[in-house]
């Protein structure tokens, strides 16, 4: 997530905590290079102008000047400040209404419809309503269709007609939605290549026939500065109540983020980080600075653990780690876990320190596709050479991979694979992820 901006700020504020001492001319070197970085990931240069002048003026107080530890001084006001500018706390949804009905609105392309889907999924399993889907997209070819097979994929309930008309179909929504006793209705609107008037009529009288409790946009990181001017038009014609960024975990350079809170006062109520149904994240403005600044974001981390294993299970992993026991079995379930928990890479981002190492670790755990394959081959083991992985000789691993139906040198794979893990665990223990550290495994 804005890696190329997350590198060049942490390597800016590693050179600063490197400095015995800090001077002015330390924070303006600092400042420039920051600079630097934020207008290169298309950040608005005016919200770049009003986050340094503040950082400027809290890092040159002499608090900071005199301070023990300046480095770790000027860091935190870089964090508190890229806090601030991200909006400061998060923005939960607004759900007024009988039932409450979330209007979805933005540009073809930008993820709106699938993202229809992942509100409706969040609305069930986080906020514990009952969630309902209905498309008034009536021109673009097979979009409301698209919804509908999303809404049966995942169990979500979904209102369709042959009806062509916004508003009628509304209507017949509103009525289905009482009967069916949903309490959140994820009203998902037609799209363009672009604002025009015609789109924005259609969404004015939506707004005025049915008062959504909340209007969110979509729109896509990638586009960086483009999405500020993308809320302003969408903005001044229906007076959105919030954004969803879509696209993140794809090549975006974190310009839309960080530009379009400060710009129009709007909050970023959602991350889109991925395809999947399941890849939507609350925004949590702390949590994404401290990210960038490679400090972890531990309480995310803990919400994934928590997600995807019960407490006895990451008891008993946490343990088996600590003492390096752990053994192929319990490999194939981390694998599984970590997959949920979107991949070794992601997890070791979450965690204070660990960003930049994190990156050594792409194509360390399997694709998807791979999964199956390391299963045949550990259901192939003894259970001896599953508990001790260490007798693998030549003759043992042929009769594996036979019994796998996969080659010798796959075999080898996951057994490298398998000791790469090891050492990984090992090496997070001595850097105090565990007992006597100042952090512990969030199990």
């Amino acid at each position: 997530m804005f890696e190329n901006l997350s590198d060049k700020l942490v390597g800016t504020l590693k050179k600063v905590r490197g400095q015995s001492r800090i001077s002015e001319a330390n924070i303006d070197e600092a400042v420039r290079e920051i600079r630097m970085a934020l207008l290169e990931a298309d950040v608005n240069f005016k919200v770049v102008k009003t986050f340094l002048d503040r950082v400027k003026q809290k890092a040159l107080g002499a608090d900071v000047l005199n301070s023990v530890s300046p480095g770790q001084q000027f860091t935190k006001i870089v964090n508190d400040e890229l806090t601030a500018i991200l909006g400061g706390t998060k923005s939960d949804l607004i759900l007024k209404g009988d039932p409450a009905i979330v209007m979805v609105v933005g540009l073809n392309g930008a993820g709106k419809t699938t993202t229809s889907a992942k509100l409706a999924l969040h609305v069930r399993q986080k906020i514990k309503k009952k969630p309902g889907l209905v498309s008034v997209d009536v021109y673009r070819p097979a979009a409301r269709e698209q919804l509908e097979i999303l809404a049966k994929q995942n169990g979500l309930p979904i209102f369709t007609t042959t009806s062509s008309d916004p508003k009628k179909i509304m209507e017949e929504a509103l009525l289905w939605a009482r009967d069916e006793m949903v309490e959140v209705l994820i009203l998902d609107t037609a799209g363009r290549m672009q604002i025009d008037e015609e789109l924005m009529d259609e969404l004015r009288l939506l707004k005025k026939s049915f008062n959504p409790a909340e209007v969110l946009l979509v729109a896509d990181s990638q586009l960086g500065q483009q999405s500020v001017n993308v809320a302003e038009g969408f903005h001044q014609a229906v007076q959105l109540t919030g954004l969803i960024l879509t696209k993140i975990d794809g090549d975006a350079r974190g310009g839309a983020a960080l530009s379009i809170r400060e710009t129009l006062g709007l909050p970023v109520k959602f991350l889109g980080t991925g395809e999947k149904i399941a890849a939507l994240e609350l925004f949590h403005p702390d949590r994404l600075a401290s990210r960038l600044l490679d400090m972890g974001d531990v309480l995310s981390l803990v919400e994934k653990a928590q997600e995807v294993m019960d407490e006895k299970t990451a008891r008993d992993s946490a343990r088996k780690m600590a003492k390096s026991q752990f053994t192929v079995d319990d490999f194939l379930k981390q694998l599984r876990m970590m997959k949920k928990m979107g991949g070794m890479e992601s997890m070791m981002s979450m965690l204070p320190g660990m960003g930049q190492l994190s990156k050594k670790l792409k194509g360390m755990t399997p694709p998807d596709q791979e999964l199956k394959k390391i299963e045949a081959i550990i259901q192939s083991m003894t259970n001896q050479e599953r508990n001790n992985h260490k007798v693998l000789n030549g003759s043992r691993r042929l009769r594996i991979a036979k019994g796998s139906g996969t080659q010798v040198s796959d075999v080898n794979k996951f057994i490298n694979q398998f000791e790469q893990s090891q050492k990984m665990m090992s090496q997070m223990m001595k850097m105090g992820l565990g007992k006597g550290g100042g952090f512990k495994m969030p199990f």
